[in-house]
């Protein structure tokens, strides 16, 4: 297998096919954040369609410097000759003039790749781009494609409504980290439990997949490239926060908390040792980079006092958690006892997030797929004083309620949970009218016969409470998982 193959995004490569088909003058807006694959989905597409096109990207340098790099790629692509090394047009404007005149009879991609580090040293560059998109970019066969990674900048300088760019681009892709579904194509020898523990630890950014090497064992790979000097990922979590907040040592200190399983605003101000008066500012900073979150029960309003953080980029979640602590043990080369440390929280650490959040993706994609007798508008979890959901769909128009348990041990699992579950439902069910129930079990090594035998019980004796009556209930393993996402994500 070729480590490097492009592995997904077809949805992606037909928005950038279809804007370029349609011959007209195009902007198309890519952000993401950093190691998602950007540059990678642009150069595959060129690759692929073979257009006439021009990819530039922009360096963390001087304006001057930029407006000559620029220049010089303009001008070498369309005469196809070498290029003084002094050679610059004397403005951006006359630049974008240039591409204009360009793509005034052929059609003509131009890419402009780490777009932020121009807007951050050429305070008005967004605004020279828009008015040569108004007066000359707009009448050409021009395909504009501005990337970012700095997602801040580019909600600030292209997308927001404040943004001179607003309103231009024809259109916009947010590139989102990669399915699990996905992990199979990169690691085809790996077994579904090592795939999802490698999603526990990168998510779906793929040029994190590509530290690993898919013919090393999951343990080999954490201990060579996770653990050694030669880590490339340990400076990821600095770079991510610094595109948001310059002084990120609090926010550190708060992403360890929360790593750590404090979730409220009291107990995360506590475990980080900062006031309390000013926590609330820390974290809604955070919520606004979108690496955290703030989670309600399902059945809760958005507003509720029972709101919880939560780090929802693996990678930060994985580092706070299991390696920010080690680094002097792993500077001293104590690999093999930060492995098996790391070894003994990791099943709870993925039972905890990660099993859970692939059993939500299961319910969310399975709605449409005809296997539940429920359509659930939102899906997430449910928790209050006296019970625990893992995974909730709710429906209060049709007044439908789906609740699923999910367990990530390493052994079958027996009747006892399902019954624990079907016990619960009193103690969660929303407040007003008559409520239809559905179950869900998901376990990784499966279910014990006892408990089988139950679940179809549960289809023909309809167990039923004062204000909720059961309608059946469906267990999953993790086989059955991963092949169900690894179908429905590639139909």
């Amino acid at each position: 297998m070729n480590h490097s193959a492009f592995v997904g995004r077809e949805r992606e490569l037909g928005v950038l096919q279809r804007e370029w088909n349609s011959g007209k003058a195009g902007m198309l807006t890519l952000y993401g954040r950093r190691r998602v694959g950007k540059t990678r989905l642009i150069t595959h597409w060129i690759k692929c369609a073979a257009p006439r096109a021009l990819y530039w990207v922009a360096a963390p340098t001087s304006p001057v410097d930029q407006l000559r790099s620029f220049s010089q790629a303009l001008f070498g692509f369309e005469s196809n000759a070498s290029v003084p090394d002094n050679f610059s047009y004397g403005s951006w404007r006359q630049a974008f003039e240039q591409a204009a005149r360009m793509a005034e009879h052929e059609r003509f991609a131009l890419v402009l790749d780490e777009f932020t580090y121009l807007i951050a040293l050429e305070q008005g560059l967004a605004g020279v781009l828009q008015n040569a998109w108004d007066h000359q970019l707009k009448q050409s066969k021009i395909f504009l494609i501005i990337s970012g990674s700095h997602l801040g900048m580019m909600e600030r300088g292209v997308l927001s409504y404040q943004a001179p760019l607003y309103g231009r681009s024809t259109s916009k892709l947010h590139l989102s980290p990669l399915p699990f579904a996905a992990t199979k194509g990169m690691f085809p020898d790996y077994e579904a439990e090592d795939r999802v523990a490698l999603y526990a630890i990168f998510g779906g950014v793929p040029a994190y997949w590509e530290q690993f090497e898919p013919k090393l064992s999951l343990d080999q790979n954490i201990k060579r490239h996770l653990l050694s000097d030669s880590n490339l990922t340990q400076d990821e979590p600095r770079l991510l926060l610094q595109d948001f907040v310059s002084d990120i040592h609090n926010y550190v200190a708060i992403l360890r908390a929360i790593a750590y399983g404090y979730r409220t605003p009291k107990e995360i101000a506590s475990a980080s040792g900062l006031n309390d008066r000013h926590i609330s500012m820390y974290l809604r900073n955070l919520l606004k980079t979108g690496f955290v979150e703030r989670r309600v029960p399902a059945t809760a309003a958005s507003a509720s006092r029972q709101g919880r953080h939560h780090i929802t980029d693996p990678y930060l979640r994985f580092h706070y958690r299991f390696l920010s602590r080690r680094q002097t043990q792993l500077a001293l080369g104590v690999h093999d006892q930060a492995l098996a440390e790391i070894k003994k929280h990791l099943v709870d650490f993925i039972g905890t997030h990660t099993w859970e959040e692939l059993c939500r993706e299961w319910l969310l994609r399975a709605s449409g797929k005809g296997l539940l007798p429920f359509l659930p508008d939102q899906v997430g979890s449910i928790w209050n004083r006296e019970a625990q959901i893992d995974v909730a769909g709710v429906n209060y128009m049709d007044k439908t309620l789906i609740l699923g348990e999910c367990k990530w041990g390493n052994r079958v699992v027996g009747v006892d949970v399902l019954k624990n579950l079907v016990d619960k439902t009193e103690k969660v069910l929303p407040k007003d009218g008559q409520w239809k129930v559905f179950y869900l079990g998901f376990a990784r090594r499966g279910w014990t016969d006892k408990a089988v035998a139950f679940a179809e019980e549960m289809q023909t004796y309809k167990k039923q409470g004062k204000r909720w009556q059961a309608v059946g209930m469906l267990l999953r393993d993790l086989v059955q998982v991963d092949g169900e996402l690894d179908s429905w994500t590639a139909g």
